[in-house]
């Protein structure tokens, strides 16, 4: 199982001390987090992509290439690159960039965002926001697969003997999570093509997350990729820790109440009880984090948002020394037991390389298009 952090990249004010980062210095600290991400031993870190104040992460391929070029080990990912209004092509070049200058030590979420600004920006309408994932996603997926691509579409123009470069480092594409919050269809899309989903639940309650959750499983087994409990699946959380909990809470509260995403809302008791967000000591994080398990069943990727809201680096490179001394070795090693054989690893470079050769690389639809495809042929046949 993978262990990691992800940013969102705001620049919020600090409500203890009055002072807010430049982007200059939230830019920085972000590459210097990363590094100390790796140095602790985590195994993923991501970034978001996003073009509204307070955010920062509007080039996150050119994050993700700076840092990569300072580590060597941690896989870097996104949280979440904007399927609707970024075009495919771009996507593909990017990230296809990307994937051959970190030696495929890279993977991406696809999302639809949660800015409705955002939309009209680009060109693009926000009512249209599914079908344009759902489009684009196929669009990518066969620039990633197809060396000539020839496609139209109503939200683009079209291609005529297109080819993407570069093309995909040892013939396999990066591996995709389709991130969604409350989107069934996302779900749907993720478990067609075999994919991964990753449901952020920072926000929402276990028993929202467990649906969502269910629903990929379900439709991953339809399609024939293997067995629902073999379903590629990654959470989300949020988590301040110290020694002591009453410690914890005391400094995490004056951040709660005035982060911009939820100051004002919620008591950070409720709110602690309700969602994942975790204010305590080590073992509390560990003990709540080990019961995602039971609503979400074995998954493959954590990830802990742990850098927002105004808190300074300094305390957050304190938790990542906590999150990689004494709470991932844990974690690591009772969702190790718990986990049957039979349920992959988080999908790597090496190991889509692997499955590839063995001819095991999962096809849009599955085993339910391959069906559709013979009944199609047999009733061409019979007339």
């Amino acid at each position: 199982m993978e262990f990691g952090i992800f940013t969102v990249t705001d620049i919020t004010r600090d409500p203890t001390t009055g002072k807010t980062p430049t982007e200059y210095e939230r830019q920085k600290a972000i590459v210097e987090i990363a590094k100390k991400a790796e140095e602790v031993g985590l195994d993923v870190f991501a970034v978001g992509q996003h073009h509204n104040p307070p955010f920062i992460a509007s080039s996150p391929t050119t994050t993700l290439a700076y840092i990569a070029a300072q580590t060597k080990k941690i896989q870097l990912s996104t949280s979440t690159t904007l399927i609707t209004t970024t075009d495919p092509v771009r996507i593909a070049e990017d990230y296809g960039t990307l994937q051959h200058l970190t030696d495929g030590r890279m993977d991406l979420m696809l999302g639809r965002g949660n800015t409705g600004p955002v939309y009209p920006w680009f060109g693009k309408d926000i009512r249209q926001g599914v079908n344009l994932a759902i489009e684009n996603y196929n669009l990518l997926w066969r620039l990633w697969h197809e060396e000539r691509v020839n496609w139209q579409g109503n939200f683009r123009t079209p291609l005529n003997g297109f080819t993407v470069t570069p093309q995909p480092l040892d013939e396999v594409a990066p591996f995709v999570w389709h991130g969604s919050i409350r989107t069934p269809e996302i779900a749907e899309q993720a478990a067609y093509y075999g994919d991964g989903f990753f449901h952020n639940n920072i926000f929402w309650n276990k028993e929202h997350t467990g649906q969502m959750i269910d629903l990929y499983r379900e439709r991953y087994e339809y399609y024939g990729h293997g067995a629902a409990d073999q379903a590629i699946v990654g959470l989300g959380g949020q988590v301040l820790m110290r020694k002591n909990s009453q410690d914890a809470v005391r400094e995490f509260r004056p951040y709660f109440d005035n982060a911009p995403v939820y100051g004002g809302g919620p008591s950070l008791e409720d709110f602690t009880s309700q969602t994942p967000l975790t204010v305590g000591s080590p073992q509390e994080v560990i003990e709540k984090t080990l019961s995602f398990r039971d609503y979400a069943g074995d998954y493959q990727r954590q990830l802990f948002l742990m850098d927002h809201a105004g808190l300074p680096l300094k305390t957050v490179l304190e938790q990542l020394d906590l999150l990689g001394e004494e709470v991932v070795p844990v974690l690591r090693e009772e969702f190790a037991k718990l986990k049957p054989a039979h349920v992959p690893d988080a999908p790597t470079h090496a190991s889509l390389v692997e499955r590839k050769k063995a001819g095991k690389e999962p096809v849009p639809g599955g085993i339910r298009a391959a069906e559709l495809a013979e009944q199609a042929r047999q009733a061409q046949n019979q007339s």
